[in-house]
């Protein structure tokens, strides 16, 4: 009888033990962690500044997010970029893509968000940007990167073919923004995987307490699609007649955010345990510099700060 590759690999000592795996909530507290290093890109004066040179409309904060965060994809149509973001109205994509790139070409627009990455970070951090922590964090982060698998993962993959950059904190960036990414296209999975369309992916979080309806305005939805979506969540039990989470609600989104850290645990599961509580303990001073400086909204779509189950 032939032997199975699993039964001998396990038998032989020569092949090392599989790493302990990560537990949930570290996976959920690194990206809680790490994502106000990224997020400064979106409202720093510094990106303001970037992107006006560009040419690009700096009145509202949109056509600059949809640059810097489409580039990597090259000149995207709005149509990938509403499947590959998810969570915005067709109709607003439209209204800035494909028209940036006529503006400003995606190979200069990454120049640009790497120079305001560099300056907005520069004034956050102040004298630390020159701290061995950072360095030391940039080295950890660029593993866990390295890292990642980016099948099916199409924002992480067009992050990791750029090249990186020399100085350590655009190196710390720069990871940071390739392991947000991943776990965001793992998340658009998790979200498909529990039935849930870009409309209703807001109002079930929103509902869930991740923050006023309001706040999710900002993605272009209008007020009759918004309801349509409510319409549909209340007949499938999500939500009750007053628009509050069901308990069967509150259980669906945490059964999403479950599989989206599991879906995000790999990166940091092959750093190890160890490097991943080094790792949020070298940046948090960072992270707070950038939380300091106030250019941070206090409530954002994303529901940071939210607590599941898992994370016990």
């Amino acid at each position: 009888m032939p032997v199975s590759h699993t039964a001998s690999a396990a038998a032989d000592p020569a092949v090392p033990p599989a790493a302990p795996t990560v537990p949930l909530g570290l996976v959920r507290r690194l990206w809680q962690t790490l994502e106000p290093l990224h997020a400064i890109i979106y409202f720093a004066p510094e990106a303001t500044e970037e992107a006006a040179a560009l040419g690009l409309p700096v009145d509202e904060r949109w056509p600059s997010y949809f640059a810097w965060r489409a580039a990597p994809l090259g000149a995207a149509s709005a149509e990938l970029v509403t499947a590959t973001f998810h969570s915005f109205s067709p109709a607003m994509v439209r209204r800035h893509l494909p028209g940036v790139w006529a503006t400003a070409a995606p190979e200069a627009v990454l120049d640009a968000r790497l120079r305001a990455a560099d300056a907005a970070l520069r004034a956050a951090l102040g004298e630390r940007v020159a701290d061995p922590a950072v360095a030391e964090a940039a080295a950890l982060a660029r593993s866990a990167a390295l890292a990642a698998d980016h099948a099916a993962r199409p924002l992480a993959a067009a992050n990791a073919a750029l090249p990186w950059p020399a100085e350590p904190h655009l190196v710390l960036w720069q990871a940071v923004t390739r392991l947000r990414e991943h776990r965001g296209d793992g998340h658009l999975a998790a979200l498909l995987a529990h039935g849930l369309d870009p409309v209703e992916t807001l109002v079930s979080h929103s509902a869930a307490g991740a923050a006023p309806a309001e706040v999710f305005a900002s993605r272009g939805w209008t007020d009759a699609e918004w309801a349509a979506a409510t319409e549909r969540l209340t007949a499938r039990g999500w939500l009750a007649p007053d628009g509050t989470a069901t308990e069967a609600g509150r259980a669906g989104r945490a059964a999403v955010e479950r599989l989206t850290d599991e879906l995000a645990a790999g990166p940091w599961t092959r750093l190890g345990v160890e490097s991943c509580e080094h790792l949020a303990g070298l940046v948090l001073p960072a992270v707070l510099d950038v939380v300091g400086t106030g250019l941070l909204p206090e409530r954002s779509t994303l529901g940071i700060g939210m607590s599941y189950p898992h994370q016990d």
